[in-house]
This record gives C-alpha cells, structure tokens and sequence, in this order.
C-alpha cells in the first residue's frame, strides 16, 4: 500500500537566500517542460504506469516544497497537479499545500492555484523587516507580503501559512515584536517560526567564517522564541509544535505526518521518503535527478534503515516536540520527568509529558537524555 501523503520538491529559485542550504537550483527561466517531464518519469520509475483513474491510490494530503513551487508559474503548477493525479487521488478535504515567494502572488494565480486543486499556501514571508529582507536575498519587499495575503484571500485561498525567522544576527536592527504585532495583523490561519541557524557552505555561513557576521547569543534566542509564544499563544494561536502556530483546525496536516512517524513519499530532487523502517533519499543536483530519470535510472541518493534503538529515539523525539506529547514508560522516565516539570519545562498528564515553551528550548538535550533512560 503506498503512503497517504505525498511530498514533491520543486527545486527553482531565482536566487539563493543567505542562510539557504536546500537543494535549490536557481534559475532566471525556469525549465518546466523539462522538469515535469523528469518527474513523470520518476512517478513511473517508482510506482509503474499510472493506473486506471478508478486505482488510483487514494492520498490526505499533498505537498510542493522547494524552493520555490510558485516559480512553476500558474500554468506550470496546474500541470505539476494534473500529472500527480494520474497516479494520486486526494481524499475529500484532503490538505494540498504550495509553498509560494509573496512576490508570485496575485489574485489571477490564486485562482488557477486553486481551479487546479491547491487549497492552501505556505508563504515565505521570513520578516517585515526591510533591510533584514535585502540582508536575506529575498526577492520580496515588506508591501509584497501584505500584497499576498490580500491576493490569496481575494483569490480564494483563505488557509495561509506565514513563515518568519527569528534570532536574526546582532547587527540587523529588526524588532522581533514588531514583526511579531505584523503578522498578527494579517491573521494567518498558521504560522512557522524557525530561529536562524548558520550552515556551512551557505552566504551565511562564509561570512560567518570570516568574522563579518555573528550569531544571536542563546539568550536573544530563548527571549525571542517565548515573546512569540506568549504573544501568539495569546492572540488564540494554538503552539502544537516547537516551531508552528495554528489556529484551531488548521495545523499543517502534512507536516504533523512527519511528526507522528508515519509513511511518505518523496519525490523530486533531494526528497525524503519513509515507509516505516526504511528512510530513502533522492540525488539533490537537479540536474543529476533529470539526468537519472532519462536513463531510466533510480534517482535514489541513500537510504537508511531504523534499528529498534532508532526508532525508539525518533519516537522520543517526535513526542516531544509536538503538543501530544510522549507516554512515559518506567518509573525512571516519570522520576526524570518530574524533575522538568518542577523546572518549568514540562507538564504531566497521566503518564503523557508535554514540554512547555521553555522546555522546547531545551528539546535536544531532554530528548537525549530521555533516550538514554529508555534504552538502559
């Protein structure tokens, strides 16, 4: 049986942002007869000829990431759905999210987003901040984001996701609480909200080499994080997930599939796959990934099989990081857990620990040493 949730990578950017190290391939024309040729091909590689439209596997939800689906252009995404679903049939309400640059929106591609079946958007608005925006190469300005957000709902996509960073170099001057106060403006149905971390190989990371640009001290990032907490949390938003908001009934169905540890698909280059034990990874060169599918090649990369023991720390993990939490197993792990909870870092349910915001700043190292617990 395949996976009921499906992710397709979408690599084109028009350029790459100063803290970026996804597979991204960056492009002033984007080759979209090439690439959904590339992918039809790997759908084939994979799962065989597209069956009768009544066999088609049933999925809840469907996901374009990248870089930048939106840079398909409308037509090039409602071919991208149209191809999917030679072999892919969404449920009633299923969740088909496209991440989009807010400079891609308006309210005519909208509409064909949403004649060709995408019901919800994830924008890559990163801050309100202008000189932050120009710092991040980011192809948008401050207006286009609100832009956005008026376009998608006039366009009639109304479930929005909002993407910010936070703990954002010291010589930026960007106030956090007023990106924070902006965003609440435009109520999105969700909001992501990741803390700026520095990878080799990134802009970011070679200016940090040479001295030019530092960190943000843990202490800005723990203040940062629990401003955002309280205010969102304040403003109705539900804080299910170390880094994503929601309001009630929208949390990100795709993604809360990765947290709960259950099968995926991934295709396109660089995609991960699960399907239960196994984790598998596709070449993350576009241009390698075309070259494979040509050939009649797997454009498999690597693969990785769960032991116990690594499926016994991912669950750890995956417990803890979301707001469902994780059942406690030994008298060892609730004495530990109490410990957080006098702390202020967890809260127990029975036997279920949820950690609080200022225990999620902390998720790795409780994660560890939970693991360490349970596997003695």
């Amino acid at each position: 049986m395949l996976p009921r949730h499906v992710y397709v990578h979408v690599p084109f950017c028009a350029r790459r942002c100063a803290y970026c190290d996804f597979a991204i391939a960056v492009r002033s024309r984007v080759p979209v007869d090439e690439y959904l040729g590339a992918l039809e091909r790997e759908l084939t590689l994979r799962l065989g000829e597209a069956p009768p439209p009544a066999d088609r596997a049933a999925i809840d939800t469907l996901y374009l990431g990248g870089g930048t689906p939106s840079r398909l252009g409308p037509d090039g995404v409602a071919r991208a759905i149209a191809l999917l679903g030679r072999w892919f049939a969404p449920v009633p309400g299923a969740e088909v999210t496209l991440e989009a640059n807010p400079d891609d929106v308006s309210v005519d591609a909208v509409r064909a987003w949403r004649a060709a079946g995408i019901h919800r958007l994830s924008l890559g608005g990163q801050t309100f901040d202008a000189a932050a925006l120009a710092w991040m190469h980011r192809t948008h300005d401050v207006a286009q984001i609100h832009r956005a957000v008026d376009a998608a709902r006039a366009g009639g996509i109304a479930d929005l996701s909002l993407d910010l960073i936070f703990a954002l170099p010291p010589h930026l001057t960007r106030d956090w609480r007023a990106d924070v106060a902006q965003a609440l403006e435009l109520a999105p149905t969700h909001l992501s909200l990741y803390g700026l971390t520095v990878e080799p190989g990134t802009p970011l990371g070679r200016w940090a080499e040479r001295g030019t640009v530092g960190e943000a001290d843990e202490e800005r990032y723990a203040e940062e994080f629990l401003h955002a907490h309280e205010a969102l949390v304040g403003a109705g938003y539900e804080h299910y997930e170390v880094s994503n908001f929601a309001r009630p009934g929208f949390q990100a169905r795709h993604n809360s599939a990765y947290w709960r540890g259950v099968p995926y698909l991934g295709l396109g280059p660089s995609a991960h796959g699960f399907d239960g034990r196994v984790r598998r990874w596709n070449v993350p060169a576009y241009a390698e990934w075309v070259r494979r599918t040509a050939a009649g090649d797997d454009p498999l990369d690597g693969s990785e099989f769960l032991d116990g023991a690594s499926v016994e720390a991912e669950a750890v993990y995956l417990g803890l990081r979301t707001r469902d939490g994780l059942v406690l197993t030994s008298p060892a792990e609730r004495s530990r857990a109490a410990r957080w909870v006098e702390a202020g870092w967890g809260a127990l349910t029975g036997d279920t620990l949820r950690l609080t915001a200022a225990g999620w700043l902390r998720l790795d190292a409780l994660a560890a040493d939970l693991t360490a617990i349970r596997s003695r």
